[in-house]
């Protein structure tokens, strides 16, 4: 096990800022949010909106968590859609990256405009802030993680945060390869990490290496974080990505 990285100082690293993943991202398609997650996020979200009933200002609208979002231009697709439909009230939008490389312009997907996405009610909200520290305003119907985690250094203490930031019948969805948790000898935390999350509601799948869950819960696993390391080179997506090590709690 080499030298270790705490989260600050893995916040400046340039494996960490990576500048190609999610950047080109789009809602759907062949390289989308779409077929990363197994489903689309807007139809689900507009799904929750209940036809006919007029938004309420004491009612929260549906609310859609995006965390290492890149530019954000599936965002902006999203709210374009929303637009169109006449929800942009219903449904809010939030983004948050390391990196403020924003997409100041995303397209309108059915019209091949580089307008601006929509503004004020029903725009993308984009928060350039480390999603380890940052801390939400609200909880979210959807939370949404694609290749993200990746680049977390405590992977497990992230999942911890974000189960609990779901209303109560919310979903949660991410990329997550448990062969970049080990343990401080190297080994892979494998079967028994997945065990204990599986027990705490969590789904595993370990073929598409996805992770989810319906619903909050306050998530404390046996592991106490140790560091990451940045340079363990690519990962199964060919990109460079974090290790995280951990010893038993």
């Amino acid at each position: 096990m080499r030298g270790l990285l705490d989260d600050e100082t893995l916040a400046s690293s340039a494996v960490v800022a990576n500048s190609a993943m999610n950047r080109e991202r789009q809602l759907d398609g062949v390289n989308s949010y779409t077929r990363e997650l197994g489903f689309h996020p807007l139809d689900w979200l507009v799904a929750r909106v209940h036809p006919g009933v007029p938004a309420e200002p004491r009612i929260p609208p549906v609310g859609w968590l995006d965390l290492c979002c890149g530019s954000g231009r599936a965002l902006g697709q999203a709210a374009w859609r929303l637009h169109r439909a006449g929800l942009a009230d219903r449904v809010a939008i939030t983004g948050v990256d390391l990196v403020d490389f924003f997409d100041a312009a995303a397209p309108d997907p059915e019209r091949g405009r580089d307008d601006r996405s929509p503004v004020g009610v029903g725009a993308p909200h984009l928060v350039c802030a480390p999603i380890g520290t940052w801390t939400p305003p609200r909880r979210y119907d959807l939370i949404t993680c694609v290749h993200g985690l990746h680049y977390v250094g405590d992977k497990l203490g992230m999942l911890a945060r974000i189960a609990g930031w779901l209303v109560d019948d919310g979903r949660f969805v991410a990329d997550l390869d448990l062969s970049s948790v080990r343990l401080a000898d190297g080994r892979a935390a494998g079967r028994r990490l997945s065990s204990l999350l599986r027990s705490a509601g969590f789904a595993v799948d370990p073929r598409r290496r996805r992770i989810s869950r319906t619903g909050p819960v306050a998530l404390s696993l046996p592991y106490r974080y140790l560091g990451a390391d940045d340079r363990a080179g690519p990962n199964y997506t060919g990109q460079p990505a974090v290790v995280s090590y951990y010893a038993p709690a």
